[in-house]
């Protein structure tokens, strides 16, 4: 790396996020959040990091889409024995993380997460693109593929295999619902004195704090 990137920064410049302003409910923050994101963000409004840990204690993180967003969670489907799917296995705490560039804003989102029931899974596989549904079932997800070209022909063997047939869903694919206990908003804000205000799930509801930048 041969330029200064130390002196990349910007002021932020958008809306304050005030308590009085702010519902006590954190999921009907989040989905105004994402309903202004989805109207002003084109590219993946509805894309986020998700952060596992595996059985050495050490995280990592991928970007996934949120697929569904209900009372009970935040949803996304995958691979159940990709690395993520070994590591939710292995310790079911995990963080999501949404960022809108554009509107100033991230949401940071920790729980536990649960396979979502089988019948959901094989709904949402059959409402994806079948070129979707191809790469689920001959992808070995995570595990090292010798040439590009071996995938291309799985796929197309898989292609004539279900010509004239609906394509099932994978045994080892499916749902995740992330069940959130903590959910944090954040507002970038002129000279970082960004506003923060966090959602603690205790036994009689929300507890909302307001948190230094």
């Amino acid at each position: 790396m041969n330029r200064d990137i130390s002196s990349i920064r910007r002021d932020y410049q958008f809306e304050d996020l005030l308590e009085e302003s702010t519902p006590n409910d954190p999921l009907q923050v989040f989905d105004e959040w994402l309903n202004k994101a989805i109207e002003t963000c084109p590219e993946d409004p509805t894309a986020m990091t998700l952060s596992t840990v595996d059985k050495n204690n050490k995280p990592h993180a991928r970007v996934v889409l949120l697929k569904q967003r209900s009372e009970e969670g935040f949803s996304f489907f995958t691979n159940y024995s990709s690395n993520k799917g070994e590591q939710i296995a292995h310790n079911n705490n995990a963080c999501l993380t949404f960022f809108w560039p554009s509107l100033s804003r991230q949401v940071r989102i920790e729980g536990q997460i649960k396979k979502l029931p089988r019948n959901i899974s094989e709904a949402y596989f059959l409402s994806r693109p079948k070129g979707s549904q191809l790469a689920a079932m001959a992808s070995n997800q995570s595990q090292p593929v010798a040439h590009r070209e071996d995938l291309h022909e799985s796929v197309k063997r898989l292609e004539q295999e279900y010509v004239n047939s609906s394509i099932p869903c994978p045994d080892n694919w499916g749902g995740y619902i992330l069940e959130a206990d903590y959910i944090e908003f954040w507002q970038g804000r002129p000279s970082r004195l960004h506003d923060r205000l966090s959602y603690e799930k205790k036994d009689d509801g929300w507890v909302r704090t307001r948190l230094a930048p």
